[in-house]
């Protein structure tokens, strides 16, 4: 606590804490914190990301599909799935697997259901008869009258099983008809982690590299040197892609652990400059040579005095490199080589792709995804700036 107390008692200190706009994006950045310890700990599952909550391409805001896309949704899905249950050979069995997100089948005899369904199909049987219900506004008590039958097969909701249910349609449904508001938040998770893992893996090989090179000099430097060089010398992204492929069938291949790897191999560089350049300058001050003369090691030298004297240039880099990560990460995933089988906000915009959202002027997933990631980058890029204003000398 001291040393935190001492910390913010330092002119970079309250230089940091008058930038209003950092102190915004600080408190953006812990918001979506606070919202992948939530995911985290259990609050959204993948499960609960795969599952179908409702018709497809459900709007969000709750606004309602065009008539004839409430045609659709009221004879299908659920509909289609009583029918089924009802023409089983047990019938109670299969009527208890029905189910539609939160909805099951209502609590009523098979009879009943039947009765609902053969009333559903007779106002289908009206409606089909309009050549287009878009085009046809005279339909639509109609149709308000076969939506409101139709939600008599469901099972009613408690008030938290609504309040879940009314959350997980707020932005509306991708086309396999799950929750798009609950797919970003889990994506939000994805984003922190993958950043904060390649970041902090990264900053600690790119100082530990650099401080040797830079204080040792000599083979260790040349050698450091090389390895950097030759990295940069490949496209970054080619580099991503050959990486992350190389696990396409191994074990790992569904894990995050090929992007950790790839991200790991490559981000490193840039600190590891930085770094190197600041050792050579740090190995001739004063205290240094004086540890020296006091007999100190190299190590113990390198360990005490120089990397900590490079904490305000690793402490940039760690955000400019978190940023990296995630913008990185949603490309990947967007190509197909990134995360796999659960949500990120690449691939739920390379799925708006695919499925020809965007064209047929559907943005709820790709807009919520971009939205989402705009607003963490965003963040994380004014907390940067603010850092390089107070921490970096040559911004002073």
């Amino acid at each position: 606590m001291n040393v935190i107390r001492r910390w913010m008692d330092t002119r970079e200190a309250r230089k940091l804490w008058r930038n209003k706009s950092a102190l915004l994006a600080i408190v953006v950045i812990g918001m979506y914190l606070l919202t992948a310890l939530f995911v985290m700990a259990g609050g959204i599952s993948r499960d609960t990301c795969d599952t179908v909550v409702g018709p497809n391409k459900l709007p969000g805001f709750f606004r309602q599909d065009l008539p004839e896309k409430r045609y659709e949704n009221a004879t299908t899905k659920f509909l289609s799935k009583i029918k089924r249950a009802l023409a089983a050979e047990d019938v109670e069995g299969a009527l208890d697997e029905v189910n539609l997100g939160p909805f099951a089948a209502a609590d009523k005899t098979p009879a009943q259901l039947e009765e609902i369904v053969e009333e559903v199909e007779a106002l289908a049987a009206e409606l089909n008869e309009s050549p287009n219900l878009d085009i046809d506004p005279s339909m639509l008590p109609k149709l308000a009258e076969l939506e409101s039958v139709e939600s008599k097969l469901k099972s009613p909701l408690s008030s938290w099983d609504q309040f879940v249910y009314n959350a997980s349609i707020c932005l509306g449904t991708d086309s396999q008809g799950r929750s798009i508001f609950f797919r970003g938040i889990y994506s939000i998770k994805i984003a922190i982690q993958i950043g904060l893992v390649t970041a902090l893996f990264s900053v600690a090989l790119g100082a530990f590299l650099g401080a040797a090179a830079g204080y040792f000099g000599g083979w260790v430097d040349h050698v450091v040197v090389w390895v950097y060089t030759t990295f940069s010398s490949i496209p970054n992204l080619v580099l991503l892609v050959v990486l992350a492929y190389a696990f396409t069938n191994s074990a790992a291949k569904d894990t995050l652990l090929p992007v950790y790897i790839a991200f790991g191999a490559t981000f490193w560089i840039g600190t590891c400059r930085v770094i190197r350049g600041e050792t050579l300058k740090l190995k001739e001050m004063e205290y240094v040579h004086a540890a020296q003369t006091a007999g100190f090691g190299p190590l113990h030298i390198l360990l005490r005095y120089i990397i900590p004297n490079t904490a305000h240039l690793m402490l940039i880099n760690f955000s400019l490199l978190l940023i990296a990560a995630i913008k990185s990460e949603v490309i990947l995933s967007y190509l197909g080589f990134g995360v796999k089988n659960q949500p990120s906000w690449g691939i739920m915009i390379r799925d708006a792709g695919n499925n020809g959202d965007v064209v047929g002027g559907f943005f709820w997933e790709i807009g919520f995804a971009t939205v989402l990631m705009f607003g963490l980058v965003l963040a994380f890029n004014i907390l940067s700036d603010a850092l390089q204003d107070a921490f970096d000398p040559k911004h002073v």
